[in-house]
């Protein structure tokens, strides 16, 4: 720098100086120093990739939805994951030994004092989830197969992929574990916090904020769905599902309801038919099983062999 260029640098207005770049004058500035300190610490000046505050904000949506759906995308093609059987159902279904320790704790406890409703209720429920249990395990079962088809390379690309979360999630997820394979979990945020079942590979847990975009991820590579016993969560991706195949969203996918039984107390098709709100090709959306084996047959054989098979 010249004499002439230092001179006309040190008679800069202080706040001119800072905004250039220039370095601080010899004697400083207070007040300015000040003032830039306040500029440099304002939201206005982070970089907006870098402002978590503007990225939660409403306006930010748009944003928030584009970054959701790329983060799960990218790391899904990263793991080769492009193939998936979606595995739904009660978070509230849990293994049998835990399920019968449960119940014995409640009767204990209804015993003591046989004139509590409370705890006469507690009981009752108990037994009712000691008998559930078994889906737990069937569950568990089904994951074990379709983890053991991913490992020995029979159906290298296939994945089990469920909420992540508890119950029959968890069993899903940890039979695909314990058969060595990879399995995915696709949580979300709640009021009440979910925290991922520990069965899921860690690099291929995700969290969303959106449910949206978890349902889209739900049905990008879904090769099938298996819906156990479950309420409201498991009932609303059944009928997504059943919609988007219906109005030809999607190309059908074998849909398989665990426990005849139970959806149909939970779920009259018959009756929809009868009341003409459903066609009667809609009937054949769906197929029952009861067994681990046999959900993974009717995954197989679905569609017969002059439709699009499931699997080359």
């Amino acid at each position: 720098m010249s004499a002439s260029d230092e001179e006309r640098n040190s008679r800069r207005d202080p706040d001119e100086r800072a905004s250039s770049g220039l370095p601080a004058p010899h004697v400083p500035d207070l007040a300015a120093a000040k003032r830039l300190q306040a500029i440099l610490s304002s939201p206005s000046y982070r970089k907006a990739d870098e402002d978590i505050d503007f990225l939660a904000s409403a306006e930010a949506r748009g944003p928030r939805l584009e970054l959701e759906y790329l983060k799960a995308e990218l790391l899904l093609r990263r793991h080769g994951v492009t193939d998936t059987i979606v595995v739904f159902g009660s978070t509230r279904i849990v293994e049998p030994e835990l399920a019968e320790r449960r119940r014995a704790e409640a009767q204990a406890r209804a015993s003591a004092d046989p004139n509590d409703a409370a705890l006469a209720s507690r009981f009752a429920a108990a037994k009712r989830a000691c008998e559930n249990s078994r889906y737990y395990q069937i569950a568990h079962e089904f994951g074990a197969l379709v983890g053991a088809a991913r490992q020995s390379g029979d159906q290298p690309r296939l994945a089990i992929v469920t909420g992540g979360g508890p119950g029959i999630m968890e069993a899903a997820n940890r039979g695909a574990f314990e058969a060595g394979a990879e399995t995915v979990g696709l949580n979300i945020t709640l009021p009440h916090e979910q925290l991922p079942n520990t069965y899921v590979t860690p690099s291929l847990c995700l969290r969303f904020r959106y449910f949206a975009l978890r349902k889209l991820h739900f049905m990008l590579r879904a090769r099938a769905l298996v819906a156990f016993p479950g309420g409201f969560g498991t009932f609303d991706e059944l009928f997504e599902t059943l919609t988007l195949v219906q109005t030809g969203k999607v190309k059908p996918i074998p849909i398989i309801l665990v426990g005849e039984t139970y959806w149909r107390r939970a779920f009259d098709v018959d009756f929809l038919l009868d009341e003409g709100v459903i066609d009667p090709q809609d009937r054949r959306l769906f197929r029952y099983a009861e067994t681990a084996p046999a959900i993974w047959q009717e995954i197989l054989r679905w569609g017969g062999p002059k439709e699009d098979l499931l699997f080359e």
